[in-house]
């Protein structure tokens, strides 16, 4: 029975770890049970620079006794961090809070976080891994992906008409999508670290990049705007207005996205034009896609994505709905916005077991 109640409080864990939002960090949950399985509190991770699940569940349990604080259990989709970042190590503030036993889903390998259940052991907290493992990987696998290639999470904004075009025969793009869409795209760029385009489009759309709300006045946080080729930017260009920004003299997708990790950005936009995109799709560095569709047609012009080198169905790059910030697939005005993700494979030396 103990067992059980453990396993549906972790799936509670995981279910709480949906309402949060990919990119820098990943999707967790957290439950604290008593000693007969029943719930004390829950938490999840909102999104970067917000308190991680665990320092959540704990702020909503609240003062308890301590024998009562030994008997509980949390139970958390991926191993307790033990790093200091915005946020203080998980590890430590269960520590704190008396907790006496841990039960996490999937291990955190690879990352700054890394350590946190040998930190709760030698505090002689009671720690097991494995607790449907399966799903926590599968809920976060594009960013232990990520994570394993020392890149920042990459999201893709693709705004297009139905058959696929970003531009008319005459080059013409903006606006393709309605005002809510490009309102919704803003708020995926005010939570980046960095914009990614190519010089063609610094060239022919002239963009500020910066990330704006309903009234068109600058997000507080901005993300860094990347350009990425050979061409030379125009001093006078929008987004040279100040100095967060610079060029990556590059074509190499993963060399750009190397440099960002390297620079510290640990989430990135990919915004185009056409070849970006390509780039980073042929390469499967996309771990998300926010694909904005305007209900025209416009039978000529720029496609959005060009050769993948796919010369057969069975090698197309497979994407699944993504539930995850929202409904998979939203109205936004005149347009539908499909949120989208890679279908998982199995990460090399993970177990798949629950």
């Amino acid at each position: 029975m103990q067992a059980d109640r453990r396993i549906a409080g972790m799936r509670v864990a995981l279910e709480l770890a949906k309402r949060g939002v990919r990119g820098a960090n990943p999707l967790v949950g957290a439950v604290i049970i008593d000693s007969s399985g029943s719930i004390l509190a829950t938490g999840y991770h909102r999104g970067a620079g917000t308190p991680h699940a665990e320092a959540d569940a704990l702020t909503r349990l609240g003062p308890i006794p301590a024998d009562a604080a030994r008997e509980a259990t949390m139970l958390v989709t991926l191993e307790p961090c033990n790093h200091v970042g915005r946020t203080g190590p998980c590890a430590q503030a269960i520590i704190d809070a008396g907790i006496g036993k841990v039960v996490y889903a999937a291990k955190d390998e690879g990352s700054e976080a890394a350590g946190g259940a040998a930190r709760l052991r030698a505090a002689g907290v009671n720690v097991e891994q494995g607790l449907l493992e399966t799903d926590a990987l599968d809920l976060n696998h594009r960013w232990f992906l990520a994570r394993a290639g020392k890149r920042p999470f990459t999201t893709l904004h693709l705004a297009q008409t139905l058959d696929g075009r970003i531009a008319a025969a005459d080059g013409t793009s903006q606006w393709i999508t309605s005002p809510d869409s490009l309102r919704h795209a803003h708020q995926i760029r005010s939570r980046v670290d960095a914009i990614v385009v190519g010089t063609g489009t610094v060239l022919a759309d002239d963009p500020r990049l910066n990330a704006r709300d309903e009234h068109g006045r600058p997000f507080d946080r901005q993300p860094r705007r990347i350009v990425m080729g050979e061409r030379e930017i125009p001093a006078g260009a929008a987004l040279a207005a100040d100095a967060n920004w610079e060029q990556i003299r590059s074509h190499d997708p993963r060399m750009v996205l190397g440099r960002l990790h390297e620079a510290g950005i640990s989430h990135v936009l990919i915004e185009g034009g056409s070849s970006i995109i390509t780039a980073f799709l042929a390469e499967d560095l996309v771990d998300e896609i926010y694909l904005y569709q305007a209900p025209i047609f416009l039978g000529a012009g720029r496609q959005s994505i060009g050769d993948l080198g796919v010369g057969t169905l069975g090698d197309a790059r497979a994407f699944r709905l993504d539930p995850i910030d929202g409904e998979s697939v939203q109205i936004l005005g005149t347009d539908t916005l499909t949120h989208l993700e890679p279908i998982p494979v199995r990460l090399p030396g993970r177990s798949t077991a629950s």
